[in-house]
């Protein structure tokens, strides 16, 4: 089978980013030919079909005309129409696999691919074909005001809080409507039944839904069978230092408890959090590579995800079940159903003794982590998620 797999950009950005560079990896060990299609950005992985890839458009920098070419692509698809069809013509695939394509690409690509008669499958990470600005989220709250009217983006100023971008981001919701999306596109992979559920909510067709949860590829489970670390009475959180991930809650609580909290993880928030919460129980690692990520959950009683956005299917999750280690959740988005094990535990957003009862729990309680460990790199391996977008990806 011939698969173009489509992302904004093709280096480990994000988790959309990981996604579809390991889909690749996996696509041709199992003896398909890929494709990427990309914008041109400096920080892409090389491949030869980068000579495809749209021009890089910003609209930061540049100037006014790198700006109108920018609001061209992200209304429009300006720039990647034609190199989207170059590609096509050439390539000749039996299946386009999209990721994140607003703004850098464009849904232009599956209306292209449609047409052509290319089968279309939409990888989902985040809630951007319902919520304008990306997140569900508006002043730290959960909010679903635009599944039914995009007009709300625009009077609050989701986008930056800024009225020129929320302004874009409106127009692009209007111009690239769900009804248009839904035509174009066979098979939209939900990450986790909770965006299944909201996607459904905000008018897409749940015949044309399948969930599929990601998966954790062959090298990184090597590199957790082969760390081998003590235990130490301490939890982690990584991730990043941001409003929506839920950290300043965590450290407010965290601050009134007697454990270790490592926290590991960048952002906008980090000079901010560290000034006010650093200390002997709340230790700030900064960055860590993958092997040092493995290491911190190897050694951690247990992972916290305190998350108050309508987080999808966490990479960081699946992988510190598969290191044996269990995980504190908030009970948000599509955390929970990955905590069904018997170990992990599930608390309620912004409730803080509930929070607190479920750090002691999970401090006092006796975990196989060499049984949850393999339970979970069985549920998340690459085989069964293989077999899943194989379903995806046929026609019967």
């Amino acid at each position: 089978m011939k698969i173009i797999i489509a992302n904004k950009f093709i280096y480990p950005r994000g988790g959309d980013c990981i996604c579809a560079l390991e889909l690749r990896r996996l696509l041709e060990r199992k003896g398909h030919t890929v494709s990427f299609f990309a914008m041109d950005f400096p920080e892409n992985i090389s491949y030869p079909e980068q000579v495809y890839f749209p021009k890089e458009v910003s609209f930061s920098g540049g100037g006014v005309f790198n700006k109108i070419a920018a609001a061209n692509r992200l209304l429009f698809g300006k720039g990647a129409e034609e190199s989207f069809n170059r590609l096509l013509d050439d390539f000749q695939p039996d299946v386009v696999h999209l990721h994140n394509i607003h703004s850098y690409l464009s849904p232009v690509l599956a209306q292209i691919a449609h047409r052509r008669g290319v089968r279309v499958v939409w990888t989902l990470h985040d809630y951007k074909l319902i919520c304008p600005s990306y997140s569900c989220l508006y002043n730290d709250k959960v909010c679903e005001e635009c599944f039914d009217n995009k007009l709300p983006v625009l009077k609050k100023k989701c986008m930056k809080n800024n009225l020129l971008a929320s302004g874009l981001a409106w127009m692009e919701a209007v111009l690239w409507s769900k009804d248009k999306l839904s035509s174009w596109t066979d098979c939209f992979v939900c990450p986790s039944a909770f965006m299944q559920k909201i996607m459904s909510k905000g008018g897409f067709p749940i015949v044309k839904m399948k969930t599929i949860c990601n998966f954790i590829v062959d090298n990184k489970v090597s590199q957790i069978q082969s760390v081998k670390v003590d235990k130490e009475n301490a939890y982690c959180y990584i991730g990043r230092l941001s409003t929506e991930k839920g950290i300043r809650q965590l450290l407010e609580m965290a601050n009134k408890l007697p454990y270790k909290l490592y926290v590991a993880g960048t952002g906008p928030l980090e000079a901010e959090l560290r000034k006010k919460y650093e200390s002997s129980s709340i230790i700030f690692l900064g960055h860590l590579d993958s092997h040092g990520v493995v290491e911190l959950v190897k050694r951690s009683k247990f992972m916290v995800i305190p998350s108050i956005c309508y987080d999808n299917n966490p990479l960081s999750v699946i992988e510190s079940l598969c290191c044996g280690t269990p995980v504190l959740g908030a009970n948000i988005g599509g955390i929970p159903e990955l905590l069904t094990d018997e170990y992990s535990e599930i608390f309620n957003v912004g409730d803080e003794v509930d929070f607190h009862n479920r750090v002691s729990s999970l401090f006092a309680k006796d975990i196989n982590n060499d049984l949850l460990s393999s339970q979970s790199l069985e549920r998340f391996s690459e085989e069964t998620y293989y077999k899943k977008i194989m379903t995806a990806y046929s026609r019967d």
